[in-house]
């Protein structure tokens, strides 16, 4: 079974709880008890995500984060990118791949296809995708 990982997931669930109050700037407190997670979860995500650039961090007593952009600019493939890298479903799919059989692989160009169909699913869905949206 194909998966992302658990962070991600929640990444994603962190990052929809930011869009919901775009104005606001949110404490880790806050953000865990919106989201449903651990703190030390959420603390988790929100690196990664503020290296990506997805969200921004307020130091001091009104200190949190808030998203970066509009949430209508950053799709689920920014999200799932900033937690795991750049997308590979294969290690064929890597921009430095290190498989030794990759010359002569037949099934290669296959999981290619697969990967940037799924990739280009992932950029061109937004964060907050309508439940209409979906096909």
């Amino acid at each position: 079974m194909l998966r992302i990982a658990r962070l991600t997931d929640y990444a994603t669930v962190v990052m929809t709880v930011l869009a919901e109050a775009p104005d606001a700037v949110l404490s880790t407190t806050e953000l865990a008890e919106r989201a449903g997670l651990e703190a030390t979860t959420v603390a988790k995500v929100l690196k990664p995500l503020a290296q990506s650039g997805l969200v921004e961090g307020f130091r001091g007593s009104a200190g949190g984060y808030k998203l970066a952009r509009d949430a209508h600019r950053i799709s689920l493939g920014d999200v799932v990118e900033a937690m795991e890298g750049p997308l590979a479903m294969t290690e064929c799919c890597s921009q430095q791949s290190g498989c030794s059989i990759a010359q002569g692989c037949r099934s290669r160009h296959a999981w290619q296809r697969v990967n940037h169909l799924i990739a280009d699913a992932l950029r061109a869905t937004p964060l907050l995708a309508s439940e209409g949206q979906h096909k």
